[in-house]
C-alpha cells in the first residue's frame, strides 16, 4: 500500500512538513501549490528535498478553472498548464490534479470539457505528465464524480484520468457504490477525508472541518471499498483542510493520518478480500473484557491520604508487591494499585504530574495480539526492567504519556495478583463494603486538540465505537466530551477536551502538567445502600445546591421519598426514556481528581451530562485555592 498526504493538511513550512510526513511513515506527498509558492527554493531543490526524506511527490495540485472556458481565457489556461508541466518536470513529479471549474465564465457541457481535456492530454504527453480530473462538490457545472468520469471517458486519452475525493462524494450524499463501475486503471489517484456531519455550506465545511478517516461521521470505509473493488492499486492519500490541524503539531497530525489509513485499509481488506492494494496482515480489532486495574503513582504521604479516601469508599488494602513499594486495594472486581517506588516509570510519572493515574490495565482476549495490532497502527510500545517475581506484561504508551497494560487468560498474566502480590491483613479493622462492583468508566481529560487523536487511537486498536459528542457546561466555559465504548459496556472511556484553564478540566490539565485520568466512576447496584455505607465509613460527598433538587422535582415529578433520599445523600439524578442514572461525587483530591459512584437502571447508557454543570459548580466550591498567582 502506497500512502501519501497533502502538504496543506499540516502546519509548518514545507521542510517542516516533509520531515513530519516522512517520520510518520508515509511514502509520498501531494504538494499543495501554495506550499511551494511560499517556500524559498526552486522546483528542482524541492524535488531533491522530498526525495532526500524518502518521499515521492505523488501529485502536484491544484490546477483550477481549466475546462469549458471561452476565449481568451481558454488559451490562457493552456499556457498556464504548459508552464506548470515544465515546473513539474523540474520538480520530478508526473501527476497534476485539475479540479472542476468554478469560474462564472465557464460555459459547461460534457463534450466541450472532454474536448479540452483531450487537447490537454496531448500537451501533457509531450511532458510525460498525467492529468487527473476531480469533481469539486461545488463545481459550477461538474460537481459529481459520475459526471467527471463521463468527461474522462469521452476525452479517451491515456494521459487523462479520474481523481476521486471521498469528501466530494460523501458530503453530497452520492452513493459510493457508483464508483464500482469505473475501470480501476482510469482512476489516477485517491484522496480521502472524513468530516463531522454538519449542515452548512459545502465549501466552508470542506475548507474548515475535514478530518482523518475514522475521526468523523462519513462512510469513508464504504467509499474506499468501492474504489478497491475497481481494481485500483495506486496511491491512497489524505487531503485534510482543518483549522485545528493547521495550528497543531505537524508530527502528531501526520502520525494520526498514517494511522487512519492503515486502520481504514485493514477494515476494507476484511470486507473486500479480493483487492489489488497490498495491505499488511494484522490481528483484528481487539475485544476488551473490562478494566483489570488502575495504578496511581504517588509519594508516601499522598499515598496515605489517597488510601484514606479509598477506605471511606469501602476499599481494603489486600496485597503488597513482592519486590516493590506497591499496594493493592480491592472492592468487588475493582483493583486499585498505588505505587510509591522511588525508581522506574511510576516514579517518573509522579515527578512530572504529581499523584495521578499512571497506568490502566485492560482485560483482553490475547495480549500479544493487542501489542501486534497497536504497533502496526503506530502505537509506542512500553517496557521497563522486569524484577524478580514480576511478570513481563505487554504494554503501550497511552494518553498523556501514561501506560496501558494488557492482561489475558492464556498465560500466567491471568494470575498476576497471585504471582506479584502477597496477601496482607490491615490493622484496625476493615471499612464497610460499599457494594462497589466494577469500574463503570474512566474519564481522561486533555486539551481539545488531542481528542481526535485519542478517539482514533482507541477505536482503531480496540473493538469499540464512539458516541456522539456532548457539551459539558462549566461556569467558566464549555468542555467537549465524547465516549469510547465496547458493545456490552464493560469498557467505557470518556474523553473530555478543555479549551481553557478556567474550567475544572482545564485547571486539572494545568496543575497536572498534561492530559491524564481526572476521574473514575465505580458502579453499584444500590446507590442508596452505597450512600449509607459510605457515610458510615466517613465519606463526605460534595454538597449539591438545594436549588438543583427543586428543579429536579419540577422536571421529573419524583415521589417525595425519592426526592428526599436524593437530597439527603447528595445524589444527582438523570432519566432517559425508561433508564435512570444516579451519581455521587467525592470531594476533589489534589488539583482536580475525583471519584464518582453511579447506578444505572433500565438500560441508561449515558453519563449524566445534564448534571455536569451542577456537580462542577459544587466541586469548584470544594476546590482548594491554587498557590500559583493568577494572571
Amino acid at each position: 500500500m502506497k500512502t501519501a498526504i497533502a502538504t496543506v493538511s499540516i502546519a509548518g513550512d514545507l521542510s517542516e512538513k516533509l520531515a513530519a510526513i516522512a517520520e510518520a511513515g508515509f511514502d509520498g506527498i501531494e504538494i499543495f501549490e501554495n506550499d511551494f509558492l511560499t517556500f524559498d527554493a526552486s522546483p528542482r531543490e524541492v524535488g531533491e528535498m522530498a526525495r532526500g526524506y524518502g518521499l515521492e511527490i505523488s501529485l502536484f495540485q491544484p490546477f483550477r478553472d481549466f475546462e469549458g472556458m471561452p476565449e481568451p481565457q481558454r488559451s490562457r489556461a493552456f499556457e498556464r498548464a504548459k508552464r506548470k508541466f515544465d515546473l513539474m518536470n523540474e520538480m520530478g513529479t508526473d501527476l497534476v490534479l485539475v479540479c472542476s471549474n468554478v469560474s462564472p465564465l465557464s460555459l459547461g457541457g460534457i463534450d466541450r470539457a472532454a474536448a479540452d481535456f483531450r487537447e490537454l492530454g496531448d500537451l501533457a504527453a509531450e511532458h510525460d505528465i498525467r492529468v487527473g480530473y476531480e469533481a469539486l462538490a461545488w463545481g459550477r457545472h461538474i460537481s459529481d464524480h459520475r459526471d467527471a468520469w463521463e468527461v474522462v471517458r469521452r476525452a479517451d486519452h491515456p494521459n487523462i484520468g479520474l481523481i476521486l475525493d471521498s469528501f466530494h462524494t460523501l458530503s453530497k450524499g452520492i452513493d459510493p457504490d457508483s464508483i464500482r463501475s469505473i475501470p480501476g486503471d482510469r482512476i489516477f489517484f485517491i484522496q480521502l477525508a472524513d468530516a463531522p456531519k454538519i449542515d452548512m455550506d459545502l465549501l466552508y465545511w470542506s475548507r474548515h472541518y475535514r478530518n482523518m478517516p475514522g475521526e468523523g461521521d462519513l462512510d469513508v470505509t464504504g467509499f474506499m471499498r468501492a474504489v478497491a473493488a475497481t481494481g485500483y492499486d495506486g496511491v491512497i492519500s489524505l487531503e485534510i483542510f482543518n483549522d485545528q490541524f493547521r495550528g497543531g503539531s505537524p508530527k502528531a497530525i501526520s502520525i494520526d493520518g498514517h494511522r487512519s489509513l492503515v486502520y481504514l485499509m485493514d477494515q476494507v481488506r476484511r470486507v473486500e478480500p479480493d483487492i489489488k492494494i497490498q495491505v499488511d496482515d494484522m490481528p483484528d480489532r481487539i475485544p476488551v473484557g473490562g478494566i483489570e486495574f488502575v495504578e496511581f503513582a504517588a509519594n508516601k504521604a499522598e499515598a496515605d491520604s489517597l488510601g484514606t479516601l479509598l477506605r471511606t469508599l469501602g476499599f481494603v488494602r489486600t496485597g503488597r508487591h513482592v519486590s516493590k513499594n506497591v499496594d493493592l486495594w480491592r472492592q468487588g472486581d475493582i483493583n486499585i494499585v498505588i505505587n510509591t517506588e522511588r525508581t522506574g516509570f511510576a516514579h517518573s510519572s509522579y515527578i512530572v504530574h504529581g499523584t495521578t493515574v499512571c497506568d490502566i490495565g485492560l482485560r483482553v482476549e490475547d495480549a500479544q495480539a493487542t501489542i501486534e495490532r497497536a504497533e502496526a497502527l503506530g502505537a509506542t510500545l512500553f517496557s521497563q526492567e522486569v524484577k524478580p517475581g514480576e511478570l513481563d506484561i505487554p504494554a503501550i504508551r497511552g494518553v498523556g504519556g501514561g501506560v496501558m497494560h494488557f492482561i489475558d487468560g492464556k498465560s500466567d498474566l491471568a494470575r498476576v495478583w497471585d504471582i506479584e502480590f502477597r496477601a496482607i491483613e490491615e490493622d484496625g479493622g476493615k471499612p464497610l463494603d460499599a457494594g462497589l462492583t466494577r469500574i463503570d468508566h474512566i474519564a481522561q481529560t486533555m486539551n481539545l486538540e488531542e481528542m481526535l487523536t485519542w478517539m482514533l487511537f482507541y477505536t482503531s486498536i480496540f473493538e469499540t465505537h464512539k458516541t456522539p459528542m456532548v457539551d459539558v457546561v462549566d461556569p467558566a466555559g464549555l468542555v467537549r466530551s465524547q465516549a469510547v465504548e465496547n458493545q456490552d459496556g464493560s469498557l467505557r472511556l470518556t474523553l473530555n477536551g478543555a479549551e481553557n484553564r478556567r474550567t475544572l478540566a482545564g485547571h486539572f490539565i494545568f496543575e497536572s502538567f498534561g492530559s491524564a485520568v481526572q476521574h473514575m466512576a465505580f458502579e453499584t447496584t444500590d446507590i442508596f445502600a452505597a450512600a449509607e455505607a459510605l457515610r458510615r465509613n466517613g465519606f463526605s460527598a460534595i454538597t449539591i445546591s438545594p436549588n438543583y433538587y427543586d428543579d429536579l422535582d419540577a422536571r421529573f415529578g419524583l415521589e417525595d421519598d425519592m426526592l428526599d433520599a436524593l437530597k439527603s445523600n447528595s445524589i444527582l439524578y438523570d432519566r432517559d426514556g425508561d433508564g435512570e442514572y444516579f451519581q455521587i461525587y467525592s470531594p476533589i483530591y489534589r488539583e482536580g481528581f475525583f471519584f464518582e459512584i453511579i447506578e444505572r437502571r433500565g438500560g441508561y447508557n449515558g453519563y449524566g451530562a445534564a448534571n455536569a454543570q451542577f456537580r462542577i459548580a459544587a466541586q469548584k466550591r470544594h476546590l482548594r485555592r491554587s498557590d500559583i498567582p493568577k494572571r
